[in-house]
């Protein structure tokens, strides 16, 4: 089974460009935002572990590859925070 025109032949759903604001490693979840400013909870148990300001490809709620570190894609303005352990 393969997946095209960038959306999933299973589920329709498409694999999203998010920056990671928050992190909960003992819950292996991650405050993500989109390009667009859009916010979800994302399980990052696949990728893991990640870090505030990091780039994940995420699927259906689940980060599915790490992209990179560092917050290159940033939003200028906005802080990200760590969750406290």
């Amino acid at each position: 089974m393969t997946c095209r025109d960038d959306h999933c032949i299973t589920c329709s759903d498409e694999g999203v460009e998010m920056r990671v604001l928050r992190v909960d490693p003992a819950r292996e979840m991650a405050l993500c935002e989109d390009g667009g400013g859009a916010r979800s909870s994302v399980e990052i148990a696949l990728v893991g572990p990640v870090a505030t300001g990091d780039r994940l490809l995420v699927h259906a709620g689940t980060a599915i590859l790490h992209l990179g570190a560092g917050g290159a894609t940033g939003t200028p303005g906005r802080e990200a925070e760590e969750v406290p352990a």
